[in-house]
């Protein structure tokens, strides 16, 4: 039997709901942790995700222990102080009243992994591209991010941690790349937008600003199709 070409308005909708509604959360999450076959459908999620050559480079360790995650959470303090550190004045006060990170709230941690030396996928794709590899992980990442929004779990991308003492406490060995540090959980609430921009750090650019037609423009807005 085919796949039904369109989906019908209800079903439509609710992905761009999903995607429109999607934050990155940083508080607010619940103690409660994710049931097994939930955390299954969301792994499955980023299984499914478009990979160059069919390589599926994705690799997934899920981190639940509280010593480990305490470990995560150390390298973040000591990387957010050297973040820290690049900012002077009020931005530098204003970074420091940001929440960054939901490491020791939320129940488990997700650390995603590129295996972008994989021989899978027999190089298709990667000759003029190697890091299409990495960029198949970013898609696993964003199904996982969209589906866990549509299962009321909130999401945050943990960046300001050192790669390499990632790789020390999560044992991550050298070919494997760590491309992103993941909070998942139930929450309380999802924002009705980005905190960053609701904290005035950096606002948003309208869609006008960032297309272009037919030649790269620094200034599309100002160029209509």
């Amino acid at each position: 039997m085919k796949e039904r070409a369109e989906f019908d308005v209800q079903e439509r909708d609710a992905i761009y709901r999903a995607i429109v509604t999607r934050r990155d959360v940083r508080s607010g999450f619940l103690e409660k942790p994710l049931p097994d076959e939930l955390i299954h459908r969301l792994l499955s999620a980023a299984h499914c995700a478009p990979s160059v050559g069919l390589m599926q480079p994705s690799r997934f360790v899920l981190v639940r222990d509280c010593d480990v995650r305490r470990a995560v959470h150390e390298a973040f303090l000591q990387a957010n102080e050297q973040a820290m550190a690049t900012y002077t004045g009020e931005r530098r006060e204003q970074y420091a009243s940001l929440k960054l990170e939901g490491i020791l709230e939320a129940p488990q941690n997700l650390c995603v992994l590129s295996d972008p030396h994989s021989e899978r996928g027999h190089q298709l794709g990667r000759h003029t591209m190697p890091e299409t590899a990495i960029y198949s992980t970013v898609c696993a990442i964003q199904n996982l991010w969209l589906a866990a929004r549509a299962e009321g779990v909130g999401v945050g991308w943990v960046s300001i941690l050192d790669p390499g003492r990632l790789r020390e406490i999560l044992h991550i060995p050298a070919n494997i790349v760590p491309v992103a540090y993941l909070c998942l959980g139930y929450v309380d609430r999802f924002a009705s937008e980005p905190e960053l921009e609701r904290f005035g750090w950096e606002s948003r650019i309208p869609l006008e600003g960032v297309v272009s037609y037919d030649r790269y423009c620094a200034a599309p807005e100002a160029f209509k199709p």
